[in-house]
């Protein structure tokens, strides 16, 4: 985790990770509550979802299963298999804080913790993802792909459980993100909805797109084949991407080209889509 996204968490001293774990768990309790006075109604989701539960990651698998499960699959199996991953990959507990973190300062409307723990699909289809993910290389691939069928159903996204996720990933709405098996998504990386990581059609094996660390993937874009989208660079929205994108650089248009070669740092925590740093000239862009 950044010190950036623990600061602006305002949770701990930045040297403490064990402390800030437990003050997130604190801090989404006491909301919790305060849900509970303010919608009684809602009881039982604040109750089974987080007061009931007894500690942050075992109520992340439970809301997660709890939205997953059908009949076929029973939410408790899909806790055993979370609790199962997370024995053999501590990493994931880690992301996920570092995942709830990433929407909390990234989206300004998410005012508390409660909001992406509870209702936001694209923090469920991370966590959901990570656990395909892990059945995927343990050889668990029915499950896996079953899951990520249910996924795709309900939280409105198709990743492939291959694919590698990093940590701290903002999935701002989600709606329409497709993302391939050979896609690799590095930390601290933001993508809007109907964004595609796909292959052109014409190639095999490792056919996908590599966004490095810290770029931020407009909404409707289109980045197609084993290309590279650089550290920091800056998708516009609806582009269609077919050439690798420099690091630092902001890319625009149909085909994509750079219209920006000094991107500032950290555009996937800065969200600016209106590319109103710009300065245009003879042509314009439609973004």
């Amino acid at each position: 985790m950044t010190h950036s996204r623990l600061a602006r968490l305002a949770l701990v001293p930045l040297d403490q990770p064990e402390q800030f774990s437990d003050a997130l768990w604190s801090r989404l309790r006491r909301e919790a509550q305060e849900a509970y006075v303010a919608s009684p109604m809602l009881a039982p989701l604040f109750f089974d979802s987080i007061l009931n539960q007894p500690n942050f990651e075992a109520a992340v698998f439970h809301r997660i299963a709890a939205r997953l499960k059908n009949d076929v699959i029973p939410l408790s199996l899909i806790v055993r298999a979370f609790h199962r991953a997370r024995i053999a990959e501590p990493a994931i507990a880690e992301a996920l804080k570092a995942d709830i973190s990433a929407v909390f300062e990234r989206d300004p409307a998410c005012e508390r913790l409660i909001e992406p723990f509870l209702y936001f699909k694209g923090f469920h289809a991370i966590q959901a993802h990570r656990l395909n993910h892990w059945l995927w290389y343990r050889h668990e691939r029915d499950f896996a792909l079953f899951l990520q069928s249910r996924s795709s159903e309900i939280f409105q996204t198709d990743i492939h459980p291959a694919a590698h996720i990093g940590q701290g990933v903002f999935l701002d709405h989600a709606t329409g993100l497709v993302v391939g098996e050979t896609a690799v998504i590095e930390d601290d990386v933001s993508l809007l909805q109907d964004v595609t990581l796909g292959g052109t059609g014409k190639e095999a094996g490792d056919r996908h797109p590599k966004v490095r660390r810290g770029a931020m993937i407009g909404a409707g874009a289109k980045i197609l084949g084993n290309i590279e989208v650089g550290e920091n660079a800056r998708v516009a929205a609806g582009s269609v991407v077919l050439r690798d994108v420099p690091a630092y650089s902001t890319v625009a248009g149909v085909p994509a080209k750079v219209v920006r070669t000094a991107t500032p740092d950290e555009p996937s925590r800065g969200m600016d889509q209106e590319l109103s740093d710009l300065f245009y000239t003879s042509f314009s862009w439609t973004i």
